[in-house]
């Protein structure tokens, strides 16, 4: 089971590594493999790019929207693809969650559960990506950042899809339930 990215598989391998791994894995008949390509993890609104710094949420997301994915899903999906790798030969999921909200949206689901004010600067795009290549992560993957938040931002973010549903037998968790259980994150 390799775990991909959204998107992914609209790149060309020679710009992004993942999708040059996805299609070795593709072409190897003797390999049994899974590809996710989740939606942006609702965890990084608690633990990364995304956590709110004094009640801002800065990401050059403009009024796009994305259909967030908790990470326990996208670890449940993968678990079924590991334990009847038979039944999910050559398949290709993108866990998503319930509903597609912009992150003004998530920064007010969150503000609900903190009772804090909470807001979504939409930050340049480039001054973004500078700040968070300045901050340690490398820069190659502050171009995936890019390509992820320009996909969001141009209204082509992840859509909800019944991919979790179909996999696991269990509907994906909302950013409301992720929100409340994560409230802890944000105090």
């Amino acid at each position: 089971t390799y775990i991909s990215a959204f998107g992914i598989d609209q790149m060309p391998p020679q710009w992004v590594a993942h999708r040059a791994v996805e299609l070795d894995l593709m072409g190897r008949g003797a390999i049994t493999h899974s590809i996710l390509r989740p939606a942006w993890f609702m965890q990084n609104f608690s633990e990364t790019f995304l956590k709110p710094v004094d009640d801002v949420i800065t990401v050059p997301t403009g009024d796009g929207a994305e259909a967030f994915v908790d990470a326990e899903d996208i670890a449940a999906v993968a678990a079924e693809t590991l334990a009847n790798p038979d039944a999910h030969a050559g398949a290709q999921y993108a866990p998503t969650g319930p509903e597609a909200l912009t992150v003004r949206e998530a920064a007010e689901i969150i503000a609900g559960v903190t009772g804090k004010p909470m807001k979504h600067n939409d930050i340049d795009r480039n001054a973004w990506i500078d700040g968070t290549v300045a901050a340690g992560v490398p820069a190659v993957y502050g171009e995936i950042l890019r390509m992820l938040t320009e996909t969001i931002a141009s209204g082509h973010g992840s859509r909800p899809n019944n991919d979790v549903q179909n996999v696991t037998g269990m509907p994906p968790i909302s950013f409301a339930d992720f929100a409340r259980r994560t409230a802890q994150a944000w105090a």
